[in-house]
């Protein structure tokens, strides 16, 4: 038995080996992240702003009154974070989407932004 027992205790764990040098190149990086960014006016009420933000984002009603009202009283507001093309698409989406119907004086559709997220 001590034979055993010295066999056991000369077993040492060795390190996993370290992946090939093209193995830790090859990792994907994770792109850049944007802020779609929602710039209040006086032309849209709330009902649009909720209404446009279900429609473009999927947004409940409840996170759109949320974000509308954060327009309102803050000047803009962060409605999607998201990689460069698809932020772009989003503002765009928000460009097009037209004037609020309720009100005489839209003209057209809200102003949004995109901008690197810090």
């Amino acid at each position: 038995m001590p034979a055993a027992a010295s066999a056991e205790t000369a077993i040492e764990e060795t390190p996993a080996p370290a992946p090939p040098e093209a193995e830790r190149r090859d990792k994907p990086k994770r792109q850049p992240r944007y802020h779609v960014v929602l710039w209040n006016d006086d032309d849209h009420t709330y009902d649009y702003v909720v209404t446009m933000l279900q429609s473009l984002f999927g947004h409940p009603p409840e996170r759109g009154f949320r974000l509308a009202k954060e327009v309102d009283t803050q000047g803009r507001v962060i409605v999607l974070t998201t990689t460069r093309e698809h932020a772009e698409l989003k503002r765009d989406q928000i460009h097009a989407f037209g004037a609020d119907r309720l009100l005489a004086r839209s003209k057209g559709s809200m102003k949004a932004s995109i901008e690197a997220e810090s």
